[in-house]
């Protein structure tokens, strides 16, 4: 059997009372065809009941999206692919909390480099990463670390006494990024006695 994208429409999501997402469970799917009837699959006394095999079709219609979802796993775990009500609960396979307010791109890109992200964790290539990701924009960043060598006993240390991180990312809105977790993403990922700082400008 060929492979086809997942059919599922994306369902609208509502607030309830105390605040949070809730969204529908997924439904029918009008027209869709199973790849055997479960009448056909009955003993023959019970094919020649035209009240049984009418009532088997009512089932077929429900076994529909199951079949149909089976043929497509495939795809629901693949970050690329997905329906995009199903990446907040793929995101949580690789630890990787979404913002709903992102663009559906910038949420499929975080759960592709998930692993990437993880690797590199720690080091500013990896930190700059995980900006990009989160705010689409064109990162910087400063430091006052650095590693040198010195054949003299008691030389210089190479970079700055005091720890310090400077993040500064470019954007054509900076209203769009959110400041609040953007510095909690950056605070995540240095060492806790480095201070840092965080600007978002208009490029």
């Amino acid at each position: 059997m060929s492979e086809v994208a997942p059919y599922y429409p994306d369902l609208p999501a509502s607030r309830a009372g105390n605040g949070h997402s809730t969204r529908k469970g997924r439904g029918l799917m009008p027209g869709a065809a199973v790849p055997q009837s479960l009448g056909e699959m009955l003993p023959g006394v019970f094919q020649e009941d035209h009240f049984t095999m009418e009532w088997c079709k009512g089932l077929d219609e429900n076994l529909a999206p199951v079949f149909a979802t089976l043929d497509c796993l495939p795809f629901y775990i693949d970050p690329v692919m997905a329906p995009s009500d199903f990446l907040e609960w793929l995101g949580g396979w690789v630890g990787m909390v979404l913002d709903e307010n992102w663009p559906l791109a910038r949420r499929r890109a975080a759960i592709a480099h998930a692993m990437e992200l993880f690797q590199l964790r720690g080091t500013l290539t990896g930190l700059a990463r995980h900006v990009e990701i989160f705010t689409g924009g064109q990162v910087s960043i400063a430091d006052s670390g650095g590693v040198a060598t010195n054949s003299t006993p008691g030389g210089t240390l190479p970079g700055e006494p005091v720890p310090r991180l400077a993040v500064r990312v470019v954007v054509d809105d900076p209203s769009s990024v959110n400041e609040a977790a953007l510095d909690r993403i950056v605070a995540g990922a240095k060492p806790a006695h480095v201070v840092h700082r965080v600007e978002v400008v208009a490029g």
